[in-house]
């Protein structure tokens, strides 16, 4: 009794009013028959369903991501239809399988045109399979612990600064960062009045595809879509600022199945726009709608189906972080930060563990929580004043509490992101100070403020530190004092903050800006 009255106490009730659910729906398959004078097709589905459907001359027709004419629709494409709550078809998407040739022409960087700035290409195509180096299937890579497992990097950006190999342009407006899988880029972005999911040759920056993910989001910081999407072996998902959640494959981009989480769990999207990055674990997609008994909820990631719900006590809506797995003492849970405080959730059954709420505001929380295997331990931080808290953890026989380690006000991480190596977390602190503390003890090692606030991730020894205004720094990872290895600015800057966090992959830096996405070369010579 005592463990539940406390987790009531961690959560604040919320009284909001949610948007009455509503289920539209998508067809996909296989073109078997068309008729142009009635326009009307018929779809073969994968699992062998046939369906027929009649399109109206006011409805939106693409081919391969482009307005066209129904007439130039053919047996054996792969048709979407999409339909509104009342049925009503909505929209007709058609790409063509069999148009899926590799024309990369002569499209390698020629070592004499090592900054050279690749036009991307707005029409459908796939790229040459094979596997990079290291893959970053997710937002913050594997583990979701921001560390990639790059080697071989230059250590010394003074004596050799990172070469800038190609910049795609064309991705419209958002905040998303880039997932990468199979010599393909993902992220996300806008065109027209709609979200789109981008897909980008790694090796040229040529756009290989895009698709729609539903209407675009619009907000005064900044439009278009905030979370980054998840790869799945020959799928993605993806997550829009308006809570439209779709399953794709990363090949062409065919949609296999879609949602709306806001609509479907009885929730209303937050102040900025849902931020968060789904997370695959099995066969659950888990993420957070924040709705009416459904703080949190895992579906099948085969066909979006519900497996369960979280009825967190006060029903916390929507933060704008994203989910994590954690493993204590036999107990698996998901552990996410929201708009009341971060909660952990048993992982098979959804049933609500804990709940903390000392590092959390009441403003926008936004940074995902990390992780410290090394002191069984959560660390979790906010902006706007707040600060940042150590949560120590103890599970047996499927229950798990979380008791408070220590706070400091030297980690006001606002959503450039933490990472944790050997019992020390590394952050940017408000109003810009970059940060070492020791989660043993919660002792401030060093700050430093010459880089300014902003995101970073880690990679072979050294934080790569992006600037939301300025620069991006080298800094030695260094539990002992700051020393920086050189910096660069980054050309054609953007009038938004460099909110994106920067990814290291392949042999490569990555920093998404706006309508460009910039790759440098920063392997060891």
């Amino acid at each position: 009794m005592r463990s539940i009255r406390l987790f009531c106490l961690v959560f604040c009730l919320f009284s909001g009013v949610g948007l009455t659910q509503v289920n539209a729906a998508i067809f996909s398959g296989i073109i078997q028959s068309i008729s142009e004078n009635q326009k009307r097709v018929v779809i073969k589905s994968s699992q062998g369903k046939e369906k027929s459907f009649s399109i109206p001359d006011t409805v939106p027709t693409t081919f391969n991501g482009k307005k066209t004419k129904f007439d130039q629709f053919k047996v054996g494409q792969r048709a979407t239809v999409f339909t509104s709550a009342s049925g009503a078809i909505t929209r007709f998407s058609v790409r063509n399988p069999t148009a899926l040739k590799s024309s990369r022409k002569t499209s390698r960087l020629k070592k004499d045109q090592p900054k050279k700035e690749m036009k991307a290409k707005k029409n459908s195509e796939p790229v040459r399979q094979g596997t990079l180096s290291q893959e970053w299937t997710q937002f913050r890579g594997p583990g979701r612990a921001n560390i990639s497992a790059e080697t071989g990097l230059l250590k010394d950006w003074n004596r050799t600064p990172p070469k800038l190999l190609w910049t795609a342009r064309g991705l419209g407006e958002g905040y998303s960062s880039v997932s990468l899988s199979n010599n393909l880029l993902f992220t996300m972005g806008t065109k027209a009045n709609e979200e789109v999911v981008i897909a980008i040759d790694v090796n040229t920056g040529e756009i290989a595809w895009t698709q729609s993910n539903g209407s675009i989001f619009k907000d005064g910081q900044g439009n278009g879509p905030r979370s980054t999407p998840t790869v799945d072996g020959n799928v993605l998902y993806a997550l829009g600022a308006n809570g439209d959640l779709s399953c794709m494959t990363t090949r062409d981009g065919n949609v296999e199945w879609t949602k709306n989480i806001l609509q479907e769990f009885n929730a209303s999207n937050i102040v900025w726009g849902i931020s968060e990055s789904p997370l695959i674990d099995g066969d659950k997609l888990i993420c957070s709608p924040g709705g009416q008994g459904a703080a949190m909820v895992a579906l099948n990631k085969q066909n979006g189906a519900t497996l369960w719900k979280a009825a967190v006590p006060g029903n916390p809506k929507a933060a704008y972080s994203s989910a994590i797995i954690v493993n204590v003492g036999g107990v698996k849970q998901y552990v996410n930060f929201t708009h009341d405080g971060i909660m952990g959730v048993d992982a098979q059954s959804g049933t609500p563990l804990w709940g903390n709420n000392r590092a959390a505001n009441k403003t926008a929380n936004c940074s995902a929580p990390i992780f410290s295997a090394r002191n069984n331990a959560i660390f979790y931080a906010s902006g706007y004043g707040t600060g940042g808290a150590l949560l120590r953890l103890s599970a047996a026989q499927n229950r798990a509490t979380a008791q408070l380690g220590f706070f400091t006000q030297d980690m006001k991480n606002h959503h450039g992101g933490m990472i944790e190596v050997d019992g020390y977390v590394y952050g940017s602190s408000d109003p810009g100070v970059l940060t070492c503390i020791n989660l043993s003890n919660g002792e401030t090692v060093w700050q430093n403020r010459s880089v300014g606030k902003g995101a970073l991730t880690c990679a072979d020894g050294h934080i790569y530190m992006r600037s939301e205004s300025g620069p991006i720094a080298l800094v030695e990872l260094n539990p002992k004092s700051y020393i920086e290895k050189g910096r660069f600015n980054q050309p054609q800057r953007s009038g938004k903050p460099a909110w994106p966090h920067p990814v290291v992959a392949d042999g490569k830096l990555f920093l998404r800006d706006q309508d460009s996405l910039l790759c440098y070369d920063i392997r060891s010579k």
